[in-house]
């Protein structure tokens, strides 16, 4: 069979709509030559050109086989792999000329639908991936229907079949709605009732998980970058009542060593597990942690206990088993005060006191003179902060660029920084006039949404603070960010810069009007809710969501037989119904307002006898009781009319209708 346009253009619509969102994380040249290859198939389907050679076909493929490899030097994983299929659907469009072709294209394109989530699991893409199911489907019916171009006409009435009608261009996408909305149930019950188990069903490449958030490194500039982005690290609900924002540090990579530019975690010592003197009432949460593919979890300063497997370092991190490559829910136990290693281990005191002597003479002078004039080291502390709190210090997004002795330009010079710059020349500080420090970083805060009762912690609220060692108090955290941008750490990072680097600022994170602050709550409680009991419908959600539905002592052979039988229930009635629709008689209205008048005669004394058709009825009649027979005749002809004529007329049988409902014998 020959493919007419229409299911050509359809085709060109499926592998457009699964290729699509692609185009942000794939190479510029694919997204080039695929909106190429589909702008010439769709020329070629209107001026009815023919089709390229094979050879050149061949040309093209092993082309765009050579130039994957090129540019990502392999043909496995997620990117070349997906770069490979998007082409190799575009490319078969060019030599798409059976119904066998067409039905590979549709297969490639149900599979490329899939890849869109490696990408984002989110609720519009969601909603975009079942709109192009839809393109897809209509676009199979199409050519399903392809040698059946029309549809009956019925005589309304008797439901005969009396001609054929032009197919409606939305036949096909009407049927693909209703196949659609009948697979919800079915789908509602497989995803409530199929056993869950622990991980995905199959493995994925290891370019599947990126890497997003904080990194285990920081130089100047690399948190101001990530601070400018709005998405969601994770979410944070707290059992009792929240700590105020400014206790909010949400504890990630501790950094040890620092070669001038670039602080690292550095050589992990094997010591003591770490221990901590809890100085106030505990404080309980759940975190909704989104995948970062890495080991950290966050958690509060200072952490003690935490749902998942996970271990807690000597320097306070708590790190789980494996990288972060799924949304991760765990409760976790903190303290808000506390008295953190008190009695430190002597290499770890001399590590923190580490600093490369080639680089910052200027930074190291002015630490050897406040600790050649003050006594304590809280003191030199106490300078440090009054130094940036009154040597003219700016907090910016958009801090000038350093040269190799960063500490020295950004206090001397420059002046304005980041909290990363603040956080390392401070540490740096504290390490010259010889009180170990060290870098944190993580996140600090987080916005309240009142709506669900939650605080969401963005990738814009990543932070990074200091902690000093002091004799009988343990490591104390600093933030000199505190000092120079107060706002910062009680209101937020769009509080606290100054109005020229506010509109580099996501726009609904520096935005002021009500309803759009609104919005965005309302969008990330339907997120968080979508994750929480979609994404996040995990074992242990599954069990406790059809416990309270009543099913006790649950196992995976329960939850299988319950799923069958509700598949069977719902298939059973659909078939029923499906059934019903055949076997239905559509009402015959003439036939109807007849046998209305022939009710009417037969309470008069009159019945129609079965062999009597209408006009051997109404001739009997007639000589019966003849002041009827002009009447009845009337009815009789109109009668056959309808009934037996090549058409009818919707007014006529009104007329006749409504004649039939006056007539009194």
């Amino acid at each position: 069979m020959k493919l007419s346009a229409p299911i050509i253009y359809g085709l060109l619509l499926s592998i457009l709509m699964v290729s699509a969102p692609h185009a942000d994380h794939l190479p510029l040249w694919v997204s080039a030559l695929a909106a190429m290859l589909l702008g010439w198939r769709a020329y070629l389907a209107y001026s009815g050109n023919p089709l390229p050679a094979r050879w050149l076909l061949i040309t093209l493929t092993l082309g765009s086989v050579g130039a994957i490899l090129a540019s990502f030097h392999t043909l496995f994983g997620r990117e070349a792999g997906v770069t490979l299929l998007i082409l190799l659907a575009t490319l078969k469009l060019l030599e798409l000329r059976t119904v066998r072709d067409a039905m590979v294209l549709i297969y490639l394109a149900c599979f490329i639908i899939i890849t869109n989530f490696f990408y984002s699991q989110s609720i519009p893409t969601a909603l975009f991936m079942l709109a192009t199911l839809l393109a897809i489907l209509t676009a199979w019916i199409r050519l399903q229907t392809g040698t059946l171009p029309f549809k009956p006409r019925l005589r309304e009435g008797n439901g005969e079949a009396v001609g054929y009608l032009a197919a409606s261009p939305l036949w096909g996408l009407r049927i693909a709605s209703v196949l659609l909305l009948q697979a919800i149930p079915l789908t509602l019950i497989l995803f409530v009732l199929f056993p869950r188990v622990q991980g995905p069903l199959w493995g994925l490449p290891q370019d599947a998980y990126a890497s997003s958030g904080l990194d285990d490194k920081m130089s100047p500039g690399s948190l101001s970058k990530l601070s400018l982005s709005d998405a969601v690290a994770f979410r944070v609900t707290f059992t009792d009542k929240a700590p105020l924002r400014e206790q909010m540090y949400w504890r990630g990579p501790v950094l040890w060593e620092f070669d001038g530019r670039t602080w690292t975690p550095g050589k992990i010592l094997r010591t003591a597990p770490p221990r901590l003197d809890g100085l106030s009432s505990p404080i309980d949460y759940t975190v909704t942690l989104e995948p970062h593919n890495r080991t950290w979890l966050f958690a509060l300063e200072m952490p003690t206990q935490i749902s998942v497997p996970a271990g807690l370092t000597y320097d306070f991190q708590v790190h789980g088993k494996s990288n972060v490559t799924a949304r991760l829910r765990y409760t976790a136990h903190s303290q808000l005060g506390y008295r953190a290693n008190a009695e430190e281990n002597s290499l770890q005191l001399q590590r923190a006191q580490v600093i490369p002597r080639q680089f910052n003479p200027r930074a190291q002078q002015l630490a050897t003179e406040w600790r050649t004039s003050l006594q304590s080291d809280e003191e030199v502390m106490r300078a440090a902060l009054g130094y940036f709190n009154r040597e003219g210090f700016q907090y910016t997004l958009e801090p000038p660029l350093l040269g190799m002795h960063t500490v020295d330009d950004f206090l001397f010079e420059t002046r304005k920084g980041f909290c990363e710059h603040y956080a390392s020349s401070f540490v740096f500080l504290m390490r010259a006039a010889g009180i170990p420090a060290r870098v944190v970083t993580g996140y600090q805060g987080g916005a309240y949404n009142g709506l669900g009762n939650y605080y969401i912690v963005r990738q814009s609220d990543a932070h990074a603070w200091a902690e000093v060692w002091l004799r009988g108090r343990g490591w104390v955290r600093v933030d000199p960010t505190a000092v120079i941008a107060p706002a910062r750490v009680q209101s937020g990072l769009a509080a606290s810069v100054p109005a020229s680097d506010s509109a580099a600022l996501p726009f609904l994170a520096r935005t002021q009007s009500p309803w759009l602050l609104k919005l965005r709550l309302n969008l990330d409680l339907l997120a968080n809710q979508w994750n929480q009991w979609v994404l996040g419908y995990n074992p242990e959600r599954q069990f406790a969501f059809l416990t309270r539905m009543g099913m006790e002592e649950i196992t995976w052979q329960k939850m299988a037989f319950t799923m069958m039988g509700g598949v069977g229930v719902l298939v059973g009635l659909f078939a029923l119904l499906m059934l019903r629709r055949l076997q239905a008689q559509h009402a015959d209205k003439v036939q109807t307002a007849w046998l209305r008048l022939c009710k009417k005669l037969a309470k008069s004394g009159l019945p129609r006898a079965p062999h009597e058709g209408p006009e051997d009825y109404s001739v009997r009649v007639a000589r019966a009781r003849p002041h009827l027979a002009a009447g009845l005749q009337e009815l009789s002809r109109r009668y056959i009319a309808l009934r037996y004529g090549k058409r009818h007329n919707v007014q006529a049988l009104r007329e006749f209708e409504s004649m039939v409902g006056a007539f009194k014998p």
